[in-house]
């Protein structure tokens, strides 16, 4: 391996540390503030003190996350000029508006409206702290949608063209560079995937809180909300991510074949529950699968074929195995969150649901799944477009910075790996003594002229 090649490795490496610690953070963020917003607006409507309390309660959350999500997601832009020069100069025109219209449209939307979202609570009127909830709520959702503009283009471009000089992509339609071919089932499941986060970390510390009988009714109250969010958003991942792999089958077709380590040419494709692809032998070891089910994904019936990897130059194919674990790990916590969710409203409905100690401690610890589940599908998403930077015009190996030598970023991406491991030390303390502290009294506090709240439904 030249020095080249290694720098290129090393960035690679050292992007994915990056993106996969700041990826923690936006989809809890965007999942919270649908929360808050159903949360204060219950507090609007009935004037009940424990809605507010827990608006409250959540909003110092969300401002936590926000704070290590903007800290750890400045750090990405950055690389694009150190480390991936040639892919910077190649998609700077496309990326430049999308990233900007963030910047402008998105963050400082989120951010400028964080600060009354906060400390507003007894300095302005109900109604207009509740307006400044939606429209953080609103940025976070914004923020994600110009940001997966951008990567959805990497994956399907479209809207661009060659310059005069075919050395590198400039916009020729706008809006074809925004709704590009993957980009709205793309968006889609981002959005449904991070709204299950933010009512799985409600959820588990809801359930926490019944287990040690504290804050009883705030957690009721939390875990009902929470339950219902989930409930709707675990069933439209699901239909999301069906959309997704229709689209992955029609615009790439490779990245589909790795999913499933799919080799024949042109055959009626299965599914796998589990398996280790042996790609040397060009087959799935120790794989169960449920024959045609693929096909029938992708075609709506079992008979028709599936383009698989043998259709590919060999040096076009994905790292399948990686592609085949983290697709199949992030299906598998999937599935397993819509078990949980819909067992939960079952025995909600039924009214057993705090009596079932050992569903609420499985509550407890399944917040980890929907982190895991995104950091998987995101992961399995970039890793099925290898060989490629940008789908079919720039590779991977040609993307990155020639002057930078491998000595480089070895220190640099030791000098990340200490630093995030600080950072996410720092915010597993910090959201634990928030969690421990509990919400206050002061919380549920009525400012004293609470206009816009209903007169006699206060608790």
């Amino acid at each position: 391996m030249t020095d080249a090649e290694l720098s290129v490795l090393l960035s690679r490496i050292q992007f994915g540390l990056t993106i996969g610690f700041h990826y923690i953070f936006p989809p809890l963020n965007i999942g919270l503030g649908v929360l808050m917003v159903v949360m204060e607006g219950l507090y609007i409507r009935t004037g009940r003190l424990v809605y507010k309390q827990l608006a409250r309660f959540w909003a110092l959350n969300f401002g936590l996350m926000f704070a290590l999500g903007v800290a750890s997601g400045v750090v990405m832009e950055f690389q694009f000029g150190t480390n991936w020069s040639n892919y910077s100069r190649f998609v700077g025109d496309v990326f430049g508006s999308a990233l900007a219209a963030e910047g402008i449209f998105a963050f400082f939307l989120e951010s400028g409206f964080l600060g009354v979202v906060l400390f507003g609570w007894d300095r302005v009127r109900p109604k207009v702290h509740y307006l400044a909830t939606i429209l953080v709520a609103l940025g976070a959702h914004f923020s994600a949608i110009w940001i997966v503009v951008a990567n959805s283009w990497q994956q399907t471009p479209a809207g661009s063209d060659w310059n005069a000089e075919h050395t590198r992509q400039v916009v020729t339609d706008f809006w074809r560079v925004i709704f590009n071919p993957s980009f709205l089932q793309r968006i889609s499941h981002v959005f449904s995937a991070a709204w299950v986060a933010g009512a799985f970390l409600v959820l588990s510390v809801s359930a926490y809180y019944l287990l040690r009988r504290r804050h009883e009714e705030f957690a009721r109250a939390g875990m009902k909300i929470a339950l219902t969010v989930a409930a709707v958003a675990s069933l439209l991942q699901l239909a999301t991510g069906h959309a997704s792999g229709v689209q992955v089958a029609q615009y790439q077709p490779a990245k589909l074949a790795a999913f499933e380590a799919v080799f024949p040419k042109q055959e009626p494709a299965g599914m796998y529950l589990f398996g280790w692809p042996d790609v040397a032998n060009e087959r799935v070891a120790y794989g169960i699968q449920i024959p045609g089910m693929l096909s029938w994904m992708v075609h709506g019936t079992t008979s028709k074929p599936v383009t698989g990897l043998l259709s590919f130059p060999r040096e076009d194919w994905p790292p399948v195995v990686a592609v085949f674990q983290t697709y199949h790990a992030m299906v598998a916590i999937g599935v397993a969150l819509i078990l949980i969710t819909w067992l939960g409203v079952f025995f909600w409905w039924r009214g057993t649901l705090y009596q079932r100690r050992w569903l609420l401690w499985i509550f407890v610890f399944a917040v980890l799944g929907p982190v895991l589940a995104n950091e998987l599908g995101w992961f399995s998403a970039e890793l099925g477009r290898q060989p490629w930077a940008v789908q079919g015009l720039l590779r991977t190996a040609d993307a990155g910075s020639p002057s930078v030598p491998a000595r480089s970023v070895i220190a640099s991406l030791a000098g990340f790996t200490v630093v995030y491991a600080l950072l996410l030390a720092l915010f597993i303390y910090l959201l634990n003594e928030k969690i421990q502290h509990g919400p206050t009294a002061e919380m549920m506090a009525e400012p004293e002229h609470p206009a816009g709240v209903k007169e006699g439904h206060r608790a």
